[in-house]
């Protein structure tokens, strides 16, 4: 993907809104406890004030249902973070908040309350993140801090239903929020304002997709670390989440 750094862009750039933090869910269609994780980020989405991504994993697949939506990168990420918490192992569902610290995905009071309890903590989201689509191009807008971080560009669907026909789930119809599907780095971030262009044709090829930009630093090169920033953006320039009419008609039928 060609990526453009705009040196003193003056193009204004749209307020994302007071985003609260980041929510990244790592669950699996196979796993029989995570419906009630994948139901609570979808709320999370649809709040608008959190940056909610789901990563479906791979290794589940042996249960007898391949996850429609999982990726090795995805599972490859989580063990990504598991190496930066300390642990030798993963599950499902796990969310991690903020890229420093992780719970158990299904409890939604409980991550709400303590995404609110990290920004009290200093270990919220401290470092500006702007984004619009303008045209053809996705104009990024980092402010300003201290340190180095990654830019990184998460790439979804925004909704989803998928009938699972075998495994630990079969017979259940479930809605999927702002599942990934590509993950990248696209520059690095020094401390000063950055500016940054990529091409729109990702979001405007499909109504169902948005992206998140994370502005994340790295342990390591392999080992992520905590998030500074964040924005969201949709390929139809509504709020995340689920559009009003979907969000009602799933509401009529009870899921």
């Amino acid at each position: 993907m060609a990526v453009f750094l705009a040196m003193g862009t003056t193009a204004a750039l749209a307020e994302d809104g007071a985003i609260k933090g980041v929510v990244e869910l790592f669950t699996s269609q196979g796993c029989s406890s995570c419906p009630p994780a994948d139901k609570a980020l979808g709320e999370l989405a649809k709040q608008g004030d959190v940056v909610a991504l789901a990563y479906h994993v791979d290794y589940w697949n042996y249960l007898g249902w391949p996850d429609t939506l999982a990726s090795r990168d995805n599972t490859d990420r989580q063990y990504a973070y598991a190496r930066m918490f300390g642990r030798s192992g993963v599950y499902t569902p796990q969310v991690v908040l903020n890229g420093r610290e992780h719970m158990n995905g299904s409890n939604l009071d409980a991550i709400r309350r303590r995404i609110g309890e990290l920004q009290t903590e200093s270990k919220g989201l401290s470092v500006p993140v702007k984004a619009e689509i303008n045209g053809d191009e996705i104009r990024i807008r980092v402010g300003a801090g201290k340190g180095k971080a990654n830019i990184v560009v998460a790439y979804f669907d925004r909704q989803r239903a998928v009938k699972i026909e075998t495994g630990e789930n079969k017979g259940r119809t479930v809605q999927y929020w702002n599942a990934v599907t590509d993950l990248q780095t696209i520059g690095m971030w020094e401390g000063s304002e950055a500016n940054l262009i990529l091409p729109a044709a990702m979001l405007a090829k499909a109504q169902n997709s948005g992206c998140a930009i994370l502005l994340q630093r790295m342990r390591s090169a392999d080992t992520p670390g905590a998030i500074l920033g964040a924005a969201v953006l949709t390929a139809d320039g509504t709020r995340p989440g689920l559009s009003p009419a979907v969000d009602g008609a799933l509401d009529s039928a009870g899921r």
